[in-house]
C-alpha cells in the first residue's frame, strides 16, 4: 500500500498540513531543521506527492485558533472582541479553545487540537505557557503571536501592555495624591508579568525616596478571592493609606472586605485597580484604574497575524509591541 502524507507526518513527527507546506515550499512556515525531517521521511517511505491531495491540505484556512486561560479575571473579554472584530473585516472565522490555567497538559492538548484542525493561525489570549510546550508549539510551523503576556527569555512574539510601566505609574500616581504606605495585591509574583509590575512598584518608591515593608506585598493570582485575602492580611488596623490591586476583580475584593472592617474608601483607605474594565463603573465607590488596552491588543494581533508582512519575518519572531498605561480616574483613589 502506497505512502500517504499521513504516513509521512508521522514518521517525521509533524502535521500533514507541515508536510504540505515542506512539499509546497512555503518557507516562511518552517524551519530548515523541520524541512530536513520531512525529507527524509518521503525518501523513507517512498512518497510519491499527489497534486490534489496537497492542494486540498495546502488549502489556506479560514479559521483562527484563539486559546485562552481560564483566568478568574474578566478581561478576555474584550481581547475577544478586538480579535472577532477584526476576523470579521478579513472573512475569518474563530474557533475558542480553552487552555487551563498553568497545566501543561492542558496547554499540550490544545496545542495539539488545533495544529489537527490545520487553522490559518494561533492566538494564545493570557496564556503562560509552560516551557515544556514550547518546542510543541514552534514546530506546529503555524503563525502565532501571544496576547496580554509578556514573555520572560522567550523570542516569541508577542502583545501586552508595559507592565513594568503599569506598577511604576500607579505607584506615582499615588504618591501624587500624597499616600507613603502603599501596598501591593493580590499579584502572581512567581510569574513574569507580576514579577514585572512589582519592579514597577519598587523602583517607583525608592524614585521617590520612599522605603516600603516586603509585608505589603500580597501574591495571589488575580481574582477576587485574592483581594479579600490580601485585606484580611493587611487587616482594619493596617498602616496602609492606598493599596494597588493587580485586577479589577481583586480589587472588588479589597473594597468589600475593606467595607466589611467599617473602613471609608478612599478617605480611609484609597484603592487602585489594573485593568480598567467595565467592573470599575459598576462598584461603589467607581474604582479608579489604570487601564489596559484590551480591545486593540486583539484587534492588533489579528491584523498582525494574517498580515504578509509578519508572514514574511514570522520566522524570526521579532513582534513586540507593547502598550502604554492610561487612568480612570474615578472615586476610590
Amino acid at each position: 500500500m502506497a505512502a500517504t502524507i499521513k504516513d509521512v507526518a508521522r514518521a517525521a513527527g509533524v502535521s500533514p498540513a507541515t508536510v504540505s507546506r515542506v512539499l509546497s515550499n512555503q518557507k516562511a512556515f518552517y524551519s530548515e531543521k523541520t524541512a530536513q525531517k520531512v525529507r527524509a521521511a518521503v525518501k523513507q517511505l517512498g512518497y510519491r506527492r499527489n497534486t490534489s491531495a496537497v492542494e486540498l491540505v495546502t488549502q489556506r484556512s479560514k479559521v483562527i485558533a484563539v486559546l485562552v486561560s481560564s483566568t478568574q479575571t474578566n478581561f478576555s473579554d474584550q481581547i475577544l472582541k478586538g480579535i472577532q472584530e477584526q476576523a470579521r473585516v478579513h472573512n475569518l472565522s474563530v474557533m475558542i479553545i480553552f487552555a487551563g490555567e498553568g497545566d501543561a497538559e492542558v496547554q499540550a492538548k490544545a496545542i495539539r487540537t488545533v495544529i489537527e484542525r490545520s487553522v490559518m493561525g494561533i492566538l494564545l489570549v493570557a496564556i503562560d505557557l509552560d516551557p515544556s510546550n514550547d518546542e510543541l508549539l514552534e514546530n506546529a510551523n503555524i503563525p502565532f503571536i501571544f496576547i496580554s503576556m509578556t514573555l520572560k527569555n522567550s523570542a516569541f512574539p508577542f502583545i501586552s501592555s508595559n507592565d513594568f510601566d503599569i506598577g511604576y505609574q500607579a505607584t506615582k500616581y499615588l504618591i501624587g495624591k500624597g499616600h507613603q504606605k502603599i501596598g501591593l495585591a493580590a499579584t502572581d509574583l512567581d510569574s513574569f508579568v507580576g514579577h514585572l509590575r512589582y519592579e514597577g512598584y519598587r523602583d517607583a518608591m525608592r524614585d521617590n525616596h520612599l522605603s516600603f515593608d516586603e509585608d505589603w506585598i500580597c501574591g495571589g493570582h488575580f481574582t477576587y478571592e485574592d483581594g479579600v485575602n490580601a485585606m484580611e492580611h493587611y487587616g482594619p488596623q493596617t498602616e496602609l493609606t492606598a493599596v494597588i490591586s493587580s485586577s479589577d476583580l481583586a480589587g472588588i475584593g479589597i473594597l468589600n472586605q475593606a467595607t466589611n472592617y467599617g473602613m471609608k474608601v478612599p478617605d480611609r483607605l484609597a484603592i487602585l485597580t489594573i485593568d480598567g474594565t467595565q467592573l470599575c463603573d459598576i462598584v461603589r465607590p467607581k474604582l479608579s484604574s489604570v487601564t489596559q488596552s484590551f480591545f486593540e491588543m486583539g484587534a492588533n494581533g489579528m491584523d498582525m497575524l494574517v498580515s504578509d508582512s509578519f508572514k514574511e519575518f514570522y520566522s524570526m519572531y521579532t513582534v513586540d509591541c507593547k502598550f502604554n498605561p492610561n487612568f480612570l480616574t474615578n472615586w476610590s483613589a
